[in-house]
């Protein structure tokens, strides 16, 4: 093929460059329907509380109302990704056992539909709820404790999920280790802070299918909630997202999507809702908080033969994806590196915060937080370089994990780490093996300048006993040539290119220029099911459902079948889910891996932690479009950053204290690395399309540890706990004797 036909390995333009540019692209904030209504969401004024009567007649009464709804008017009063754990509306009236409480702030009680925002935003205000308030809980030690507060009925001690790992015999490895160290490591809140908070639009289509038009991030999943608690067949409802300003997991669950459906239902009128800023803050779910304390054990050569953790995820008052982050934390919490003897147990605890579920990384990143960060304090307590002990602890191919199964073919861990190593321009190679070089401190005595690493490996795909796969419809239309090329995907792409990247993989199976490729997406009236994009999976699972696709459609074409239109559905290596005693799993489909180098400078007088570089290397398998590999990269490194040095998110007694960005903060320019550095590194993976691996979530995942590993070497202290704020870092560098006493 041709460069100019922008096929697989090109930098191609994306699809939707233009409108996005111009402003012409339209999110769903941004659509109106003629003869439209507005909704506002009356949320709970309580963390936990029995709801035992509701007056809306005020409400009703306001100038311009059309409707109020609550709890009663929710044919089926229930929803939840995996587990239906949470009503639509809380309140008395509904079938629902246990509906007529709320648990978090984040609950929503009642709808206002009026014909004006304006209208609907001051009658919410003047509904009058009755509360007979519960007991709350807002740690999870204390929500596990005999005798605390009942969240759920089928969570004892508030235990929604517990996994275990027993690998080999932990307790025999202490006496074998020559050095072991210890650690508690704490992870907070994350806010998703993408682009456009919630909004949406419900109406009636032509079909006389309930539609809801909205960002999110699986189509099919949407419309089974949507259906699902709106007593619907699937079939008369219908889900379209126009463009996604930014998910990172946190549109994977409901938010507007339901009560949209329910209004459009029952008034047969376009109603359309648009959240503030503040509202998304409180009304969303969170990046989980976790509390995991580590063991670890090596010999005095450098060999890692025991680890042993408890992880305690925070899940907030409804499970989301809990299971699935916190089963891939469990997974993760020992790192990248063959370990004879592990031990883990994992939680994921239910209480009345703010509920928790997706988020870049899923799990990944709290779990290479811990996991890195005992590898670097056994590389000091051995006087060994950090990235020396992990070449010699690495995983390869195959190598048997902590779950007792190897990793899928095609492991470059080793290869990731030596590559990044000397592309770093901050360790080299030498005959005792790799070594740092040392760094230049600042002429300012008050700052201090260090460098360190972390590196990490991360599921592509669904896992643990998912069905994956990806269905696609490829129709090739032309008599003499090909001249059109229509391509029904529904995978969302949520700011990441994942459109442009379907046309180019759409060309290069086909053989033609990106030009004749028409991609139909987002949209359950158009489209089978392509699942979720999440989980770095899009590209991979996406990638082999329209490769085999399209080679199938190709040869139909060349038989003289035209059109030729072929449906087709990618199904994945099968995986298997832990068992409950020992842990034992074929758990996933394929990983991708990084390693990630990074200087930064302390101001040990203000605490300020200011990340100069980072150098960020990855296995991509194949780069299919090397400037958008290069701008996940950059976008998950500066997220990544946020996460540990900014984002603090204040939640007390099941209330977010901070719920606006101006207070929230996230990255800005100044707060930027001056540089970072891209290693794109392409050994195929040998299922991947192409040899493609996923690789949006990968970024994020060890760049906390590498940033408290060059805070560390810049001062001599070890920090365990993010982010690393001012107020924090003060503290324990004046424990040390450091700036300012």
């Amino acid at each position: 093929m041709s460069e100019k036909n922008h096929g697989i390995g090109q930098s191609a333009r994306r699809v939707d460059a233009v409108g996005k540019v111009t402003g012409e692209t339209a999110y769903p904030g941004d659509i109106d329907m003629d003869g439209q209504l507005w909704m506002k969401i009356r949320f709970s004024d309580r963390v936990h509380a029995r709801i035992a009567k509701i007056d809306a007649s005020r409400a009703e009464a306001y100038p311009g109302v059309v409707a109020v709804f609550t709890a009663k008017d929710v044919p089926v009063n229930e929803y939840g990704l995996g587990i239906p754990d949470q009503p639509v509306l809380c309140g008395p009236g509904s079938a629902k056992e246990g509906a007529d409480i709320v648990r978090c702030l984040a609950d929503q009680v009642a709808l206002v539909v009026a014909d004006s925002e304006e209208a609907a935003a001051a009658a919410v205000k003047l509904i009058e709820i009755e509360y007979e308030d519960l007991p709350g809980v807002f740690d999870v030690f204390d929500a596990m404790a005999d005798g605390a507060p009942q969240l759920h009925p089928h969570a004892r001690n508030n235990m929604l999920v517990h996994y275990r790992i027993r690998h080999g015999d932990v307790d025999s490895a202490w006496d074998q280790a020559d050095v072991i160290v210890e650690g508690e490591y704490r992870t907070g809140f994350q806010e998703h802070a993408y682009l456009q908070p919630e909004a949406g639009l419900g109406y009636i289509d032509d079909s006389g299918r309930v539609t809801v038009l909205v960002a999110g991030q699986w189509v099919h999943e949407d419309r089974e909630q949507v259906a699902h608690s709106l007593g619907l067949p699937e079939e008369q409802v219908r889900i379209i997202y126009p463009a996604i300003g930014g998910a990172f997991g946190g549109r994977e669950d409901m938010s507007v999507q339901i009560v949209l459906g329910l209004a459009a239902m029952k008034l047969r009128r376009p109603v359309k809702i648009i959240w503030s800023r503040e509202e998304s803050i409180l009304g969303h779910h969170k990046r989980h908080p976790t509390v995991i304390r580590a063991k670890w054990g090596a010999t005095r050569d450098g060999k890692v033969i025991a680890a042993e953790a408890q992880v305690y995820g925070d899940a907030g008052a409804y499970a989301y994806t809990t299971p699935k982050v916190l089963g891939n934390a469990n997974l993760m919490v020992s790192g990248p590196y063959e370990i004879p003897n592990v031990k883990v147990d994992t939680y994921g605890i239910y209480t009345n915060n703010i509920p928790c579920g997706a988020f870049r990384g899923f799990g990944g990143p709290q779990g290479a937080f811990a996991a890195e960060g005992q590898m670097n304090k056994l590389a000091e307590a051995l006087g060994m370089d950090p990235v020396e002990i992990r070449a010699r602890n690495v995983l390869r191919e195959g190598s048997i994990m902590s779950v007792g199964t190897p990793l899928p073919p095609g492991v470059t861990l080793d290869r990731v780490l030596a590559d990044g190593a000397r592309q770093s321009d901050y360790w080299q190679e030498t005959a005792q093996g790799w070594q740092r070089v040392p760094v230049q401190q600042p002429a300012d005595p008050a700052k201090r300048r260090g460098i360190g690493m972390a590196m990490g490996f991360k599921n592509v795909g669904f896992s643990f006993g998912a069905n994956e796969g990806n269905w696609v419809t490829i129709e090739i239309h032309g008599q003499a040539e090909i001249e059109r090329v229509v391509v029904r995907q529904a995978g969302a792409d949520v700011g990441q290119g994942a459109h442009t990247v379907f046309v180019q993989m759409a060309a290069e199976a086909v053989g033609v220029p990106v030009e004749k490729v028409q991609l139909i997406g987002h949209d359950t009236g158009e489209t089978d099911n392509s699942g979720s994009t999440s989980a770095s999976r899009m590209t991979f699972m996406a990638g082999n459902a329209i490769k085999e696709a399209g080679e199938i459609a190709l040869q139909k074409w060349h038989d003289e079948e035209r059109p030729a239109i072929v449906k087709h559905r990618y199904k994945a290596p099968a995986t298997t889910p832990y068992d409950p005693e020992t842990g034992y799993a074929t758990p996933n489909v394929s990983y991708g891996y990084m390693a990630q180098f990074v200087e930064v400078e302390v101001d040990v007088e203000t605490g300020h932690v200011d990340v100069v570089r980072v150098v960020s290397a990855h296995d991509v398998g194949k780069a299919l479009n090397p400037q958008q590999v290069e701008g996940q990269i950059e976008g998950g490194v500066v997220q990544a950053l946020g996460y540990t040095v900014l984002e603090n998110l204040v939640s007390k007694n099941g209330r977010i204290l901070n719920p606006y960005l101006s207070t929230y903060l996230i990255p800005t320019i100044w707060d930027i690395p001056r540089e970072v550095k891209s290693v794109i590194l392409e050994y195929a993976d040998p299922r991947g399309p192409w040899g493609a691996r996923g690789m949006a979530e990968m970024p994020f995942i060890p760049l906390s540890s590498a940033i408290c590993a060059a805070v560390h070497d810049a001062t001599g202290v070890w920090f365990d706990r993010i982010p690393l704020t001012p107020d924090s870092v003060v503290p324990k560098l004046r424990d040390h004797g450091l700036g300012v006493i």
